[in-house]
């Protein structure tokens, strides 16, 4: 499947600026987002510098599979794997403890992860081509607008970053974000994913 995908206008480049440990704006199913690798970068810093976003606030990772659950998660609930099996990929981010395979520097306060398969051939095949995942916020100035197609992205977030322009199709709408990391289901976003 991957064989034949066409990588879209900047795809090179973002890969080249993400080895770097630098930041780099791409595509998802849901909006374009601004990231860096986990494996490449020392932190997710720049995400939030160029955003202008308070370091405080988690940043959630695109993964390749419900694998990283327990490559990455601790005491990861037996439901969050039945609800990764069923929505991912798609726009579902599930947040578990984090375990020592997350760098400290992407170690929230919180101790936890949130961690997403996205539905997008360019964002797997960044992950897949970086054999990383990555550390992904939405690309836009922190408070503003999130974009989901090219032409809305703000030039200020350009001007700072590698980027992919291509059409591949978003929803626009930002991923449902639910809490396991206590054992039990909290929602703490609402998006297209419903879970009961």
């Amino acid at each position: 499947m991957m064989a034949s995908f066409d990588k879209p206008a900047g795809f090179g480049q973002v890969v080249e600026a993400l080895r770097a440990g630098r930041a780099a704006v791409f595509p998802t199913d849901t909006v374009y987002g601004l990231g860096v690798s986990v494996l490449h970068a020392k932190t997710p810093q720049p995400i939030f510098d160029i955003k202008q976003r308070a370091a405080d606030k988690p940043v959630a990772w695109l993964v390749a599979g419900p694998g990283a659950l327990d490559k990455f998660g601790a005491d990861v609930p037996e439901r969050a794997r039945r609800l990764a099996a069923e929505h991912w990929p798609g726009a579902l981010t599930i947040i578990v403890k984090a375990n020592e395979s997350v760098p400290p520097a992407f170690r929230p306060a919180s101790g936890t992860i949130g961690l997403r398969m996205p539905d997008s051939q360019t964002a797997l095949a960044l992950i897949r081509e970086l054999e990383s995942p990555l550390a992904t916020s939405s690309a836009n100035l922190s408070g503003r607008f999130a974009p989901h197609v090219f032409a809305d992205i703000d030039p200020r977030i350009l001007q700072k970053a590698a980027a992919i322009d291509c059409d591949e199709p978003a929803s626009g709408v930002a991923s449902t974000v639910i809490d396991c990391s206590q054992g039990v289901i909290n929602v703490v976003r609402q998006g297209d994913v419903f879970v009961s």
